[in-house]
């Protein structure tokens, strides 16, 4: 129904010519916009109502577990339940550290919350298939989870800036709510989110249709195809000057693979877009001393261009 509303809007009320570079941009731009917008409106609202029974308070928690590898794993799963982007999730990691929740896994948090979530999985599934989206679901939690081991075991509290262990952070709940007061708790958050994010999923398919429709074929195979042993670190670090969360940067990924860029490579850049971004980073660099805010971007960065590298060769 959508495609053929946007094949009657290009091809027909317009008059572009089907395979043009504008009209297939177009096509593009007027499918996809209606068809994600229509995804996401669902999955915030049905994300919302699960978020409607979780207060940061509680999150912190839960993450308090005396096993810290434990805690790396439950903290790389409620990343995934919890809708952050890179930039909102950072206050809670103060908190975490406040609360004495161990370094390493309130990384493991950091990393998954941005990268790894419903609205990532629903959309990939929808867009790609399922293997293409348990893949990318399964390699994120990978990727916070020894990111998180890695950094505990480093041993660099001291590296976080002093005023952090100084926070109090409050114990408040979540007021008891009936369903209903979910509901409407959930139709707001999805009105107020919406607002809030439309702009960068609209740039997002913007420039997945200027890729989908005017950049040729051979430019990027030349730079990150199949063939070229620098592919995925160079689609890494193309990712990280932007910021946007999933539902943003998946318009891109779409167009790229139709381009023919490897799996492996387009799921490194989506992780590089999502889990580091210079916004993330100035935030942070207010939270972290440098060593430690250079010792995490790096480690994640090498996780993910190994995964990359990885699922080029399995797929």
């Amino acid at each position: 129904m959508i495609k053929l509303f946007a094949d009657y809007v290009v091809f027909t009320l317009i008059g572009l010519a089907p395979g043009s570079r504008s009209g297939e941009a177009l096509n593009f731009f007027i499918y996809d916009t209606l068809k994600i917008f229509l995804l996401l409106t669902v999955i915030i609202f049905i994300v919302a109502v699960i978020r409607s029974w979780f207060s940061p308070e509680r999150t912190r928690r839960i993450l308090s577990h005396n096993r810290e590898y434990v805690g790396n794993v439950l903290a790389a799963l409620l990343g995934t339940v919890t809708p952050f982007c890179s930039c909102s999730a950072v206050p809670l990691f103060i908190g975490f550290v406040e609360s004495g929740v161990p370094l390493g896994v309130t990384f493991s948090f950091l990393v998954s919350a941005p990268m790894v979530n419903e609205v990532a999985l629903i959309m990939l599934w929808g867009l790609f298939g399922w293997k293409i989206a348990l893949i990318y679901v399964g390699t994120g939690l990978l990727v916070a989870i020894v990111s998180g081991i890695v950094i505990g075991r480093l041993k660099m509290e001291k590296h976080v800036q002093d005023y952090v262990w100084q926070i109090k952070v409050g114990e408040g709940e979540l007021v008891e709510q009936t369903f209903r007061d979910k509901v409407v708790y959930a139709r707001d958050y999805t009105r107020d989110l919406l607002k809030k994010i439309w702009p960068y999923v609209v740039i997002g398919i913007g420039i997945g249709a200027f890729i989908h429709g005017y950049v040729p074929q051979d430019f990027l195979l030349r730079w990150a195809g199949r063939d070229n042993p620098f592919a995925v670190p160079v689609a890494v670090a193309l990712g990280v000057p932007l910021y946007s969360n999933a539902a943003g940067v998946i318009p891109i990924v779409q167009a790229l693979m139709s381009k023919g860029m490897a799996t492996g490579t387009v799921l490194s850049f989506m992780m590089a877009v999502t889990a580091l971004s210079l916004p993330e980073a100035v935030i942070l660099s207010n939270v972290l001393k440098r060593k430690l805010l250079l010792t995490f971007f790096g480690i994640v960065a090498v996780a993910i261009i190994c995964t990359g590298y990885l699922f080029n060769v399995i797929l």
